[in-house]
Protein backbone atom coordinates (compact mmCIF):
# COMPACT_ATOMS: atom_id res chain seq x y z
CA UNK A 1 0.00 0.00 0.00
CA UNK A 2 1.87 3.28 -0.94
CA UNK A 3 1.94 5.90 2.00
CA UNK A 4 3.27 9.62 2.38
CA UNK A 5 6.32 10.13 4.43
CA UNK A 6 3.76 12.34 6.65
CA UNK A 7 1.45 9.26 7.21
CA UNK A 8 4.93 7.40 7.82
CA UNK A 9 5.36 9.46 10.88
CA UNK A 10 2.22 9.43 12.47
CA UNK A 11 0.98 6.52 14.42
CA UNK A 12 1.33 2.30 13.42
CA UNK A 13 -0.42 0.17 15.25
CA UNK A 14 0.85 -3.47 14.59
CA UNK A 15 0.62 -6.55 16.39
CA UNK A 16 4.14 -6.75 18.65
CA UNK A 17 6.23 -10.00 17.57
CA UNK A 18 5.97 -12.80 15.20
CA UNK A 19 4.52 -14.94 18.09
CA UNK A 20 1.57 -12.40 18.34
CA UNK A 21 0.94 -12.22 14.65
CA UNK A 22 0.95 -16.12 14.71
CA UNK A 23 -1.94 -16.15 17.12
CA UNK A 24 -3.55 -13.81 16.02
CA UNK A 25 -3.58 -15.47 12.42
CA UNK A 26 -4.51 -18.88 14.05
CA UNK A 27 -8.03 -16.90 15.18
CA UNK A 28 -8.59 -15.51 12.16
CA UNK A 29 -8.16 -18.78 10.56
CA UNK A 30 -10.49 -20.41 12.94
CA UNK A 31 -13.16 -17.80 11.99
CA UNK A 32 -14.21 -19.41 9.06
CA UNK A 33 -14.41 -16.53 6.05
CA UNK A 34 -15.13 -12.64 5.91
CA UNK A 35 -18.43 -11.56 5.11
CA UNK A 36 -18.66 -9.96 1.51
CA UNK A 37 -18.05 -5.78 1.09
CA UNK A 38 -20.50 -5.81 -2.02
CA UNK A 39 -23.27 -7.82 -3.82
CA UNK A 40 -20.59 -8.06 -6.78
CA UNK A 41 -17.61 -9.65 -4.26
CA UNK A 42 -17.46 -13.23 -3.06
CA UNK A 43 -16.53 -14.26 0.20
CA UNK A 44 -12.71 -14.13 0.82
CA UNK A 45 -10.92 -16.28 3.35
CA UNK A 46 -9.70 -14.14 6.74
CA UNK A 47 -6.23 -15.40 6.10
CA UNK A 48 -5.64 -13.47 3.01
CA UNK A 49 -6.12 -10.36 5.14
CA UNK A 50 -3.97 -11.08 7.87
CA UNK A 51 -0.65 -9.05 7.25
CA UNK A 52 -2.45 -6.11 4.93
CA UNK A 53 -2.04 -2.76 6.80
CA UNK A 54 -4.68 -0.07 5.90
CA UNK A 55 -4.45 3.09 6.36
CA UNK A 56 -7.34 5.39 8.63
CA UNK A 57 -7.63 9.08 8.43
CA UNK A 58 -9.41 9.89 11.48
CA UNK A 59 -11.28 13.01 12.98
CA UNK A 60 -11.16 11.63 16.16
CA UNK A 61 -7.75 11.89 18.49
CA UNK A 62 -7.86 9.83 21.90
CA UNK A 63 -5.70 7.17 22.91
CA UNK A 64 -8.06 4.82 23.85
CA UNK A 65 -9.16 4.70 20.03
CA UNK A 66 -5.20 3.38 19.75
CA UNK A 67 -5.72 1.04 22.10
CA UNK A 68 -8.88 -0.61 20.22
CA UNK A 69 -7.13 -0.98 16.75
CA UNK A 70 -4.41 -2.86 18.74
CA UNK A 71 -7.07 -4.97 19.59
CA UNK A 72 -8.33 -4.97 15.94
CA UNK A 73 -4.65 -5.78 15.06
CA UNK A 74 -4.10 -8.71 17.38
CA UNK A 75 -7.81 -10.77 16.72
CA UNK A 76 -6.93 -10.37 12.60
CA UNK A 77 -3.74 -9.50 12.22
CA UNK A 78 -4.74 -6.37 9.85
CA UNK A 79 -2.21 -3.53 11.02
CA UNK A 80 -4.16 -0.09 11.16
CA UNK A 81 -1.78 2.91 10.45
CA UNK A 82 -3.52 6.46 11.79
CA UNK A 83 -3.73 9.70 10.62
CA UNK A 84 -5.76 12.13 12.71
CA UNK A 85 -6.37 15.65 11.81
CA UNK A 86 -9.74 17.97 11.74
CA UNK A 87 -12.61 16.68 9.84
CA UNK A 88 -12.39 20.00 6.82
CA UNK A 89 -8.49 18.79 6.14
CA UNK A 90 -9.20 14.75 6.18
CA UNK A 91 -11.81 16.02 3.71
CA UNK A 92 -9.38 17.93 1.54
CA UNK A 93 -6.89 15.96 2.27
CA UNK A 94 -8.24 12.80 0.26
CA UNK A 95 -9.73 15.32 -2.50
CA UNK A 96 -6.24 16.17 -3.02
CA UNK A 97 -4.85 12.97 -3.57
CA UNK A 98 -7.15 11.16 -5.10
CA UNK A 99 -6.35 7.54 -5.66
CA UNK A 100 -2.91 8.35 -4.19
CA UNK A 101 -4.40 8.16 -0.90
CA UNK A 102 -3.16 5.58 1.56
CA UNK A 103 -6.62 5.37 3.22
CA UNK A 104 -8.84 2.92 3.50
CA UNK A 105 -11.54 4.06 5.81
CA UNK A 106 -12.38 7.53 6.90
CA UNK A 107 -13.87 8.52 10.72
CA UNK A 108 -15.79 12.04 10.49
CA UNK A 109 -17.69 13.33 13.86
CA UNK A 110 -20.68 14.76 12.51
CA UNK A 111 -24.12 14.33 10.28
CA UNK A 112 -23.05 17.40 7.92
CA UNK A 113 -19.17 16.53 7.43
CA UNK A 114 -20.11 13.05 6.53
CA UNK A 115 -22.33 14.43 4.32
CA UNK A 116 -20.50 16.89 2.54
CA UNK A 117 -17.83 13.61 2.42
CA UNK A 118 -20.79 11.99 0.63
CA UNK A 119 -21.20 14.76 -1.97
CA UNK A 120 -18.01 14.88 -2.63
CA UNK A 121 -17.55 11.35 -3.69
CA UNK A 122 -15.15 10.24 -0.88
CA UNK A 123 -16.62 6.88 0.36
CA UNK A 124 -17.40 3.92 -1.72
CA UNK A 125 -20.96 2.53 -1.61
CA UNK A 126 -20.63 -1.12 1.00
CA UNK A 127 -22.82 -3.75 2.29
CA UNK A 128 -22.35 -5.60 5.08
CA UNK A 129 -24.91 -8.04 7.12
CA UNK A 130 -23.08 -7.45 10.33
CA UNK A 131 -23.42 -3.56 9.83
CA UNK A 132 -27.14 -3.88 8.85
CA UNK A 133 -27.31 -6.31 12.39
CA UNK A 134 -25.96 -3.64 14.63
CA UNK A 135 -26.02 -0.18 13.23
CA UNK A 136 -29.99 0.96 13.64
CA UNK A 137 -31.13 2.33 9.80
CA UNK A 138 -31.33 6.20 11.19
CA UNK A 139 -27.95 5.90 12.02
CA UNK A 140 -26.19 4.95 8.72
CA UNK A 141 -26.30 6.13 5.36
CA UNK A 142 -29.10 4.14 2.82
CA UNK A 143 -26.54 3.57 0.46
CA UNK A 144 -24.04 2.08 2.42
CA UNK A 145 -21.57 4.36 2.27
CA UNK A 146 -20.79 5.46 6.04
CA UNK A 147 -22.40 3.74 8.87
CA UNK A 148 -22.42 4.85 12.86
CA UNK A 149 -19.94 4.16 15.34
CA UNK A 150 -21.40 6.23 18.16
CA UNK A 151 -24.39 8.16 19.47
CA UNK A 152 -23.31 12.10 20.56
CA UNK A 153 -27.13 14.09 22.37
CA UNK A 154 -26.83 17.67 21.81
CA UNK A 155 -28.06 18.38 25.75
CA UNK A 156 -28.88 21.19 27.94
CA UNK A 157 -26.57 22.45 30.87
CA UNK A 158 -28.43 24.69 33.51
CA UNK A 159 -26.76 26.41 36.22
CA UNK A 160 -29.72 25.75 39.43
CA UNK A 161 -29.32 29.42 41.31
CA UNK A 162 -30.03 31.09 37.74
CA UNK A 163 -32.29 29.30 35.51
CA UNK A 164 -34.85 26.33 37.34
CA UNK A 165 -33.76 23.63 35.34
CA UNK A 166 -37.70 21.80 35.58
CA UNK A 167 -38.93 25.11 33.47
CA UNK A 168 -36.61 23.62 30.11
CA UNK A 169 -38.58 20.34 28.95
CA UNK A 170 -37.63 20.89 25.22
CA UNK A 171 -35.61 22.75 22.32
CA UNK A 172 -38.34 25.73 22.13
CA UNK A 173 -38.17 26.55 25.76
CA UNK A 174 -34.80 28.11 24.88
CA UNK A 175 -36.55 30.81 23.19
CA UNK A 176 -38.94 31.66 26.01
CA UNK A 177 -39.03 35.57 26.90
CA UNK A 178 -38.23 34.34 30.49
CA UNK A 179 -34.53 33.18 29.32
CA UNK A 180 -33.80 36.93 28.42
CA UNK A 181 -30.07 37.33 29.02
CA UNK A 182 -29.12 33.79 30.01
CA UNK A 183 -29.52 31.81 27.31
CA UNK A 184 -25.50 31.02 26.15
CA UNK A 185 -25.20 29.38 22.08
CA UNK A 186 -22.34 28.57 20.55
CA UNK A 187 -21.57 30.34 16.61
CA UNK A 188 -23.05 29.72 13.41
CA UNK A 189 -20.24 27.67 12.06
CA UNK A 190 -20.34 24.58 14.83
CA UNK A 191 -21.44 21.68 12.87
CA UNK A 192 -23.36 20.63 15.42
CA UNK A 193 -25.69 23.52 16.04
CA UNK A 194 -25.97 23.52 12.47
CA UNK A 195 -27.37 20.03 12.69
CA UNK A 196 -29.35 20.57 15.53
CA UNK A 197 -31.05 23.12 13.39
CA UNK A 198 -31.27 20.75 10.48
CA UNK A 199 -33.04 18.31 12.81
CA UNK A 200 -35.73 20.86 13.94
CA UNK A 201 -36.82 21.93 10.27
CA UNK A 202 -37.03 18.24 9.77
CA UNK A 203 -39.06 18.05 12.49
CA UNK A 204 -41.10 21.00 12.95
CA UNK A 205 -40.28 22.33 9.60
CA UNK A 206 -39.20 26.19 8.28
CA UNK A 207 -41.43 28.51 9.71
CA UNK A 208 -41.48 27.20 13.18
CA UNK A 209 -37.44 26.54 13.46
CA UNK A 210 -36.98 30.21 11.73
CA UNK A 211 -39.23 31.70 14.65
CA UNK A 212 -36.95 29.48 17.34
CA UNK A 213 -33.98 30.67 16.26
CA UNK A 214 -35.08 33.96 16.47
CA UNK A 215 -36.71 33.61 20.00
CA UNK A 216 -33.00 32.32 21.25
CA UNK A 217 -30.93 35.14 19.53
CA UNK A 218 -33.39 37.30 21.45
CA UNK A 219 -32.00 35.41 24.45
CA UNK A 220 -28.42 35.09 23.87
CA UNK A 221 -26.36 37.18 27.02
CA UNK A 222 -23.28 37.38 25.35
CA UNK A 223 -21.13 36.53 22.54
CA UNK A 224 -21.49 33.36 20.90
CA UNK A 225 -18.81 30.69 21.70
CA UNK A 226 -16.03 29.34 19.53
CA UNK A 227 -16.69 25.90 21.89
CA UNK A 228 -19.11 24.07 24.21
CA UNK A 229 -16.42 24.01 27.05
CA UNK A 230 -16.26 27.57 27.68
CA UNK A 231 -19.51 28.02 26.93
CA UNK A 232 -20.35 25.23 29.37
CA UNK A 233 -17.66 27.04 31.93
CA UNK A 234 -19.73 30.18 31.47
CA UNK A 235 -23.00 28.87 32.88
CA UNK A 236 -21.30 27.38 35.74
CA UNK A 237 -19.81 30.43 36.72
CA UNK A 238 -23.39 32.02 36.47
CA UNK A 239 -22.49 34.68 33.52
CA UNK A 240 -25.53 32.84 31.99
CA UNK A 241 -28.37 30.19 33.21
CA UNK A 242 -28.73 28.08 30.07
CA UNK A 243 -26.41 26.32 27.08
CA UNK A 244 -26.60 23.99 24.80
CA UNK A 245 -23.90 21.21 24.21
CA UNK A 246 -22.67 17.74 23.68
CA UNK A 247 -23.04 15.98 27.29
CA UNK A 248 -19.57 14.65 26.70
CA UNK A 249 -17.79 18.13 27.17
CA UNK A 250 -19.69 17.81 30.99
CA UNK A 251 -18.34 14.51 31.09
CA UNK A 252 -14.88 14.94 30.88
CA UNK A 253 -15.14 17.96 33.09
CA UNK A 254 -15.97 15.90 35.13
CA UNK A 255 -13.45 13.08 34.62
CA UNK A 256 -10.56 15.97 35.81
CA UNK A 257 -9.42 15.38 32.19
CA UNK A 258 -9.16 19.46 32.22
CA UNK A 259 -8.33 20.26 35.80
CA UNK A 260 -9.72 20.31 39.03
CA UNK A 261 -11.40 23.94 37.92
CA UNK A 262 -12.99 22.17 35.10
CA UNK A 263 -14.09 19.71 37.53
CA UNK A 264 -15.40 22.04 40.26
CA UNK A 265 -17.52 24.05 37.67
CA UNK A 266 -19.06 21.06 35.82
CA UNK A 267 -20.27 19.69 39.39
CA UNK A 268 -22.22 23.21 39.36
CA UNK A 269 -24.25 22.45 36.44
CA UNK A 270 -27.26 20.07 35.83
CA UNK A 271 -27.44 18.44 32.65
CA UNK A 272 -30.72 18.10 31.06
CA UNK A 273 -32.07 15.96 28.55
CA UNK A 274 -34.89 17.34 26.39
CA UNK A 275 -37.80 15.25 25.47
CA UNK A 276 -37.13 13.91 22.64
CA UNK A 277 -33.35 14.90 22.32
CA UNK A 278 -31.27 15.39 19.16
CA UNK A 279 -28.86 12.54 18.53
CA UNK A 280 -25.50 12.86 15.99
CA UNK A 281 -22.80 10.66 15.86
CA UNK A 282 -19.52 9.80 14.90
CA UNK A 283 -19.31 7.33 11.47
CA UNK A 284 -16.92 5.92 9.31
CA UNK A 285 -17.01 4.30 5.69
CA UNK A 286 -14.88 2.90 3.41
CA UNK A 287 -12.91 5.16 1.01
CA UNK A 288 -13.68 5.46 -2.85
CA UNK A 289 -10.08 4.76 -3.44
CA UNK A 290 -9.00 1.99 -0.62
CA UNK A 291 -6.52 -1.02 -1.49
CA UNK A 292 -7.75 -2.92 0.70
CA UNK A 293 -11.31 -2.10 1.08
CA UNK A 294 -12.43 -5.97 2.82
CA UNK A 295 -9.83 -5.37 5.06
CA UNK A 296 -11.07 -1.89 5.89
CA UNK A 297 -14.70 -3.30 6.00
CA UNK A 298 -13.71 -5.26 9.17
CA UNK A 299 -12.63 -2.50 10.84
CA UNK A 300 -15.74 -0.79 10.77
CA UNK A 301 -17.59 -4.07 11.54
CA UNK A 302 -15.30 -4.32 14.65
CA UNK A 303 -16.04 -0.47 15.33
CA UNK A 304 -19.63 -1.03 15.21
CA UNK A 305 -20.00 -4.20 17.38
CA UNK A 306 -21.41 -4.15 21.20
CA UNK A 307 -18.06 -5.52 21.58
CA UNK A 308 -15.24 -2.81 19.84
CA UNK A 309 -18.14 0.12 19.87
CA UNK A 310 -18.69 -0.03 23.44
CA UNK A 311 -15.34 0.75 23.81
CA UNK A 312 -15.19 3.29 20.66
CA UNK A 313 -17.80 5.45 22.58
CA UNK A 314 -16.60 5.30 26.11
CA UNK A 315 -12.87 6.50 24.53
CA UNK A 316 -14.98 9.74 24.32
CA UNK A 317 -17.65 9.68 26.95
CA UNK A 318 -20.04 8.90 24.38
CA UNK A 319 -23.18 6.56 23.85
CA UNK A 320 -22.67 2.86 22.22
CA UNK A 321 -25.34 2.63 19.06
CA UNK A 322 -27.83 0.92 20.99
CA UNK A 323 -28.26 1.50 24.87
CA UNK A 324 -27.15 3.51 27.22
CA UNK A 325 -23.95 1.73 27.95
CA UNK A 326 -21.77 1.69 31.30
CA UNK A 327 -20.02 4.97 31.65
CA UNK A 328 -20.60 6.06 35.17
CA UNK A 329 -19.95 9.55 34.32
CA UNK A 330 -22.92 9.46 32.16
CA UNK A 331 -24.96 7.54 33.45
CA UNK A 332 -25.33 10.13 36.33
CA UNK A 333 -26.93 12.43 33.70
CA UNK A 334 -29.66 9.90 33.27
CA UNK A 335 -31.37 8.68 30.10
CA UNK A 336 -32.70 10.23 27.38
CA UNK A 337 -35.12 9.65 24.33
CA UNK A 338 -33.79 10.40 20.96
CA UNK A 339 -36.02 12.12 18.38
CA UNK A 340 -35.31 8.83 15.65
CA UNK A 341 -34.26 11.54 12.87
CA UNK A 342 -32.23 9.96 10.38
CA UNK A 343 -28.70 11.28 10.45
CA UNK A 344 -28.69 10.94 6.54
CA UNK A 345 -31.73 13.80 6.30
CA UNK A 346 -29.79 15.74 9.28
CA UNK A 347 -26.74 16.03 6.85
CA UNK A 348 -28.55 16.66 3.75
CA UNK A 349 -30.15 19.70 5.37
CA UNK A 350 -26.94 21.06 7.17
CA UNK A 351 -26.63 23.78 4.08
CA UNK A 352 -30.11 24.77 4.67
CA UNK A 353 -29.83 25.01 8.23
CA UNK A 354 -26.59 27.36 7.85
CA UNK A 355 -28.30 29.64 5.59
CA UNK A 356 -31.76 29.90 8.17
CA UNK A 357 -29.22 30.48 11.00
CA UNK A 358 -27.61 33.07 9.22
CA UNK A 359 -30.18 35.17 7.78
CA UNK A 360 -32.11 34.92 11.77
CA UNK A 361 -29.07 36.27 13.27
CA UNK A 362 -27.04 33.14 15.08
CA UNK A 363 -23.78 34.86 14.53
Amino acid sequence: MPTSRFFRRRLLLPVGGSAALAAALLAVCSSGTLPAIGQSQTKAPAIAQAGTTIGVYSGRHYNTDKELYRQFTARTGIRVNVLEAKDDALLERLKSEGRNSPADVLVLVDAARLDAATDQGLFRPTRSAALQRDVPANLRDSQGRWYGLTRRVRAIVVNPKVVNPATIRTYADLAKPALKGKLCLRERKSPYNQSLVASRMILNGDAATRTWIRGMVANVSQPFFTSDTPLARAVARGECGVGVVNTYYIARMLSGEGGAQDKRLAEQLKVVYLNPSHVNITGAGVTRHAKNPQAAMRLIEFLASPTGGRGYAEANNEYPLKGFGDNPILKRFGTFRADGVSVEQIGSKSRAATQMMESNGWK
